[in-house]
């Protein structure tokens, strides 16, 4: 690929589409020279989530955003009734398989964070180095008190009437319940792009909503043992659900550099992008090419 196709924003690019062996469709865009690295979007985001990054990224390192297993545009509509990040990183690794790629640099934010650590607790030797935007293990708010009432509320506020929207077929209202509770009431807007981005990746959130358990548990000791260079970040910002658990996440890993963005709530990437890639990318000038 030549220096102007790879310096083109990301959804200037066509994503294509891959098969991995048990028969997912993922599709992805590459681009960019040096050492692989994948990033890995949101609950109700796609390939197009970084788009604020790509042009920043792409100069340093072989880039590839993909669409996790229920985003746009896959179609894949297989069954999971125990869908979690345990299985989206099943997913990312064969992706990584599929690209040819043996060992990448990860940046990831919210669920997509969780599918990326629970990849490096299970196969740590793949990645590289892992840029995490507040994983959205939820389960980690139950290890401090404080935690434990607001994922209570958060649950009775938020994903209760949002699962149960999703139950009955009423997608719409379910995806702006749950984006509104993630993100704060100000992102559920009920109309423009973002609005309709998010209608194209709403069976991504139904999936979850339906799921068995949604928010397994990567136990403590296993994210304290993980051996490659670690960047967590979080929205000075964010709402108190993920405050509480990003800082119970940031406490089972005393080897991880963390920080803290003002003026982000909790899409740090798309918010702040200048101070998020300026961030990850000297972290990762370190961690990497050190």
């Amino acid at each position: 690929m030549n220096a102007a196709a790879t310096m083109q924003p990301l959804e200037s690019h066509t994503p294509q589409a891959l098969r991995l062996p048990g028969g997912v469709e993922l599709h992805q865009v590459t681009a960019g020279e040096g050492p692989p690295l994948v990033f890995v979007h949101g609950a109700m985001g796609d390939w197009r989530s970084w788009a604020p990054q790509w042009e920043a990224f792409v100069p340093r390192f072989r880039c590839t955003s993909y669409s996790r297993r229920y985003s746009h545009p896959n179609r894949n509509t297989m069954p999971s009734p125990d869908h979690s990040a345990l299985i989206e990183a099943e997913d990312l690794l064969g992706l990584l398989d599929a690209l040819g790629i043996e060992r990448a640099v990860i940046v990831a934010s919210s669920y997509g964070a969780f599918t990326a650590l629970a990849l490096a607790v299970a196969r740590p030797s793949r990645v590289a180095a892992l840029v995490a935007v507040e994983p959205a293990m939820l389960c980690y708010a139950d290890f401090s008190e404080a935690g434990r009432a607001e994922r209570a509320r958060f649950r009775q506020a938020v994903i209760e009437p949002a699962n149960a929207a999703f139950r009955r077929g009423d997608d719409a209202l379910g995806a702006a319940l749950m984006t509104g509770g993630i993100n704060g009431a100000g992102s559920a807007v009920n109309h423009g792009p973002a609005y309709e981005r998010r209608l194209q990746n709403v069976r991504a959130m139904r999936m979850l909503a339906v799921s068995s358990d949604e928010f397994p548990l990567l136990p403590p000791a296993q994210l304290a043992a993980l051996p490659m260079p670690l960047l967590l970040v979080s929205g000075a910002d964010t709402p108190a659900i993920h405050a509480h658990t990003f800082a119970n996440v940031a406490a089972a890993m005393p080897q991880a550099r963390v920080e803290r963005v003002a003026g982000a709530g909790h899409g740090v990437a798309r918010e702040q992008p200048a101070i998020f890639n300026a961030l990850a990318l000297g972290f990762l000038a370190a961690a990497v090419f050190a």
